[in-house]
């Protein structure tokens, strides 16, 4: 943007620069602590759900891990299936039914399973439990069990991981049931071992638990498990429930599997490790994953993540969200718990299994709930009805090949606010538009949620919407209520300014119309008007004895002009002495400014030849005028000093416009209007074109034109003489000079009281006697 609008908005700025600051301040501030107080979250998670569903779903299946669903079908057919309900059980099923599960997977290649589950009660026939262990340590499959932290546990001392994770029983087991299973039920699940599983140390839970977590920063300290005790008013500290002794040592790793959801129910993110204030305890995604990368614990650095040699960016306090990718049944292959019981049975038949080969090879395969049977339902922001285990799976697949949600550091979120709030205040109190004032107040929080969308998509950035549109329309509101009050002392300013210059009723309607001038400038297309007395000082010497009756003589002239050109909705814009300078088009708009200024200049010339006869019948000296008319763009505004200024026009415009009312004495003219005024009014007046002029100072010639009448109303023997003018002009534009006095004497004789004929007759005769150098038809039209 460049010229006068650029200096307006400058100037606006300087004006009101600290205005602005202030209202995006104020705007942060408040936006700050609605956002720290929690006012704003449920918004923000309303935002955010849909930026990330819109944004970032549709991802399509992952390469990296498969779900195992315990789904309805699987509820059913076990339960209608009598051999399978004997040896399985209704849910929750035994621990065989998992055994089984385990071969099957092992036999399929797959790379992990991550149990999102606890097996924390021992089963009531304990060679369950022993028998799941056993196979857990024959199939070498890495298995991870989840476990739950609660106010009731005891705490466990403090872990040493130099110390190998404990076995809870010896490696030796009874025989595998595969040549019993299904058709009659294992022994060892029948009776029972003839010993109980030994117990272990609390020094061996505590290791087999916990798993090594540390911060390398000075950033936040790991999170608490805990809860709040209404009783006791505060806060206290959670432990883990310990597993069934005899998995100790036969599963591969536990982790939390706690719900971490948001506070509307809905699970948006995660953290990583967790510490009870004694040890410190990975997640089950993570304790997985950081056996699959060799990782011996889990780091946090400033916003980073370490598991082994890979690094993940997280938030300063250890947390992420979710990149959930879509719906879980988009996300993942759902393989129902049944068909891979099925297909084990196949496989221990020598019979061939029903899912592809490539099904779980090389793949971490999650098993959990999905049905609400197993009252696992939770919400993400893609469904309200997700089953649980979505967050386990998106959290395995972020780690093994992708990236977490993240948000900017606050100092960022918070500049981001602030600059959202200044641009408001700036835009709104500068421009002043009212299609720009509601276009940005509605629109600033869609543009907000888009830029977000991209954001999101782009780099897993989680940018705040909730905030900076609070601030922003914060700032909105404040600017226009600015604006309005800025309006309101305008619209005042101008009806004290302009109801002298102005007929009351225009400067209404201006006001009405919002059509108000912007008095710091603006460049405009006007009509100029300029009028002066003949001879005034002449005029003047006879009161030189009794000047209180020059003043009123000349306040009585002036009135009578000014009424003139009001009637046509001129603004007055000064009196000079006896001169009248008058703008149409400003500052009110105007389309027929240069019709408007032609009819007041008519208006003026007659109401002064009424003048003049009431002058003469009195005895004072006469008030013969002179009118100048030019329509041009100009700088129209509040010109002046800090003590006075006022509102005008400046320009080339309006200097010609003065030119031309005194090239009116040259010409013998009464109102001589310039090029641009005809070009805009010729099919509404009749003109007389005078001459082509040279202005002082310039180098290109202009048309000037006598106003003579409005359109039709020329009367037929000025017509005649007007011809007759303009065939003599051509002839002396052809320097045909003696031709031209010809035609212009023979035109004086019957017109003798023609000013313009007699005048170009004058100059024909000295050229006549003294011919022109150079001649080219142009006169100079000096100052």
């Amino acid at each position: 943007m460049t010229g006068e609008p650029w200096k307006t908005l400058q100037q606006r700025w300087r004006n009101h620069g600290a205005q602005m600051l202030g209202v995006a301040l104020v705007a942060t501030l408040v936006a700050w602590a609605c956002e720290r107080t929690g006012w704003l979250k449920g918004v923000e998670h309303v935002a955010y759900d849909r930026a990330l569903r819109a944004y970032t779903g549709g991802r399509g299946l992952s390469s990296n891990v498969v779900v195992v669903a315990i789904d309805q079908p699987t509820l059913t057919g076990i339960s209608q299936d009598v051999q399978l309900r004997t040896n399985f059980g209704n849910w929750p099923y035994t621990r065989t039914l998992w055994a089984r599960i385990v071969e099957e997977l092992k036999a399929a290649g797959a790379r992990a399973v991550l149990f999102d589950a606890v097996m924390d009660e021992q089963a009531s026939d304990e060679s369950t439990d022993l028998g799941f262990a056993q196979v857990l340590r024959e199939t070498d499959l890495p298995f991870y069990v989840g476990m739950v932290a609660n106010g009731t546990a005891n705490p466990l001392p403090r872990a040493d991981f130099q110390v190998p994770v404990p076995l809870a029983a010896p490696e030796a087991a009874p025989p595998s049931p595969e040549d019993t299973f299904p058709e009659d039920a294992p022994e060892e699940f029948e009776d029972g071992p003839e010993t109980a599983t030994p117990s272990l140390p609390l020094e061996a839970l505590a290791r087999a638990l916990a798993f090594p977590a540390r911060r390398t920063d000075d950033g936040q300290p790991l999170p608490l498990l805990q809860y709040w005790s209404n009783k006791e008013k505060r806060w206290l500290p959670r432990h883990p429930v310990l597993p069934t002794p005899a998995l100790v040592g036969a599963v591969d790793g536990f982790g939390l599997v706690d719900t971490e959801a948001d506070a509307d129910g809905v699970m948006r993110g995660t953290r990583f490790v967790y510490s009870d204030g004694i040890n410190t305890y990975a997640t089950l995604p993570v304790r997985l994953v950081a056996d699959l990368l060799g990782a011996k614990e889990v780091t946090l650095s400033g916003r980073a993540l370490h598991l082994g040699e890979r690094t993940w960016a997280v938030n300063a306090d250890g947390s992420a969200a979710l990149d959930f990718g879509g719906p879980l049944h988009e996300r993942y292959p759902l393989v129902s718990l049944l068909v891979v019981l099925n297909d084990w049975l196949l496989r221990s038949e020598g019979k061939p299994v029903r899912l592809p080969a490539d099904t779980f090879r090389g793949k971490v395969v999650v098993i959990g709930g999905t049905t609400p049977g197993i009252n696992d339902i939770k919400a993400t922001p893609f469904s309200s009805t997700e089953p649980g285990l979505a967050k386990q799976a998106a959290v395995v697949d972020t780690l093994l090949s992708g990236e977490f949600i993240t948000r900017l550091p606050h100092g960022m979120e918070l500049g981001i606010t602030f600059l959202v709030a200044l641009l408001s205040a700036v835009l709104l109190m500068t421009v002043r538009s009212t299609p720009l004032e509601v276009g940005w107040t509605l629109g600033l929080p869609v543009g907000l949620y888009v830029v977000a969308g991209v954001f999101l998509k782009t780099s897993h950035t989680h940018l705040l919407t909730a905030m900076p549109a609070l601030a922003g329309m914060g700032a909105s509101v404040a600017a226009l209520a600015f604006n309005h009050l800025v309006a309101n002392r305008e619209t005042e300013f101008i009806r004290q300014t302009f109801h002298r210059f102005m007929e009351p009723k225009l400067v209404e309607q201006m006001i009405r119309s919002r059509q108000l001038p912007r008095l710091d400038g603006e460049n405009k297309e006007i009509s100029a008007f300029f009028s002066d007395i003949r001879g005034f000082s002449t005029f003047s010497e006879h009161f030189k004895e009794d000047p209180r009756q020059l003043v009123r003589i000349l306040n009585t002239y002036l009135t009578t002009v000014s009424e003139a050109l009001l009637r046509e909705g001129g603004c007055l814009d000064k009196y000079i002495g006896d001169a009248v300078v008058c703008l149409f088009g400003a500052p009110m708009d105007q389309a027929d400014h240069a019709v408007r200024a032609c009819r007041g200049a008519l208006a003026a010339k007659a109401a002064v030849e009424v003048l003049r006869v009431d002058f003469r019948q009195k005895g004072f000296p006469d008030v013969y005028t002179r009118i100048g008319v030019n329509s041009a763009v100009n700088f129209v505004g509040n010109f002046g000093s800090d003590q006075l200024f006022s509102y005008t026009a400046i320009g080339d415009g309006m200097n010609l416009a003065a030119r031309l009312e005194g090239a009116n004495k040259a010409y013998g003219s009464v109102i001589m209007i310039g090029p641009r005024t005809y070009e805009l009014a010729k099919d509404h007046i009749e003109v007389r074109e005078l001459d082509r002029v040279r202005v002082a100072g310039k180098t290109e010639a202009v048309t000037v034109y006598e106003l003579l009448a409005l359109k039709g109303q020329l009367p037929p023997e000025l017509r005649r003489t007007v011809e007759r003018y303009h065939e003599a002009l051509a002839l002396y534009r052809q320097a045909r000079f003696a031709d031209a006095v010809a035609v212009l004497e023979a035109e004086v004789a019957r017109a003798p009281e023609d000013g313009p004929t007699g005048k170009l007759l004058e100059r024909c005769r000295e050229y006549l006697e003294s011919p022109p150098v150079d001649f080219d038809g142009v006169a100079n039209l000096e100052k």
